[in-house]
């Protein structure tokens, strides 16, 4: 069982930034995919960002160039770097891991609240 806690949410003004971090428990982190998503009051939750190993990185259209995703396997933690901030990256941001082999998304943090004022 892999716990993921995240932090660094907060309200900020367009095209402030801030780095958000998540937790996770767990001896094989290093081998799980890490990624991102958000979900908006009214809206289905979407992917933002997403790391396999400490390589790969893919990134959804909306925030290709401002957002940032790495990780730390030392300190068991993932990032989101987020730039260049604007009113519609408001959400809240939810960090998960998916095991080697597995076709979702296994585990899930609470989330963390993102809101930008313009």
């Amino acid at each position: 069982q892999v716990q993921l806690v995240e932090s660094g949410g907060g309200l900020v003004q367009a095209g402030g930034s801030l780095r958000l971090s998540c937790a996770a428990s767990g001896r094989t982190f290093s081998s799980y995919r890490m990624g991102w998503f958000r979900q908006a009051p009214g809206k289905e939750r979407e992917f933002v960002a997403a790391m396999i190993a400490s390589i790969n990185t893919y990134y959804a259209d909306s925030v290709k160039g401002r957002f940032t995703i790495s990780r730390d396997n030392a300190k068991n933690t993932v990032y989101l770097q987020m730039n260049s901030l604007k009113v519609e990256d408001t959400a809240v941001y939810y960090c998960a891991a998916q095991r080697l082999g597995s076709a979702t998304y296994d585990y899930w943090g609470q989330g963390t609240q993102v809101t930008v004022s313009s």
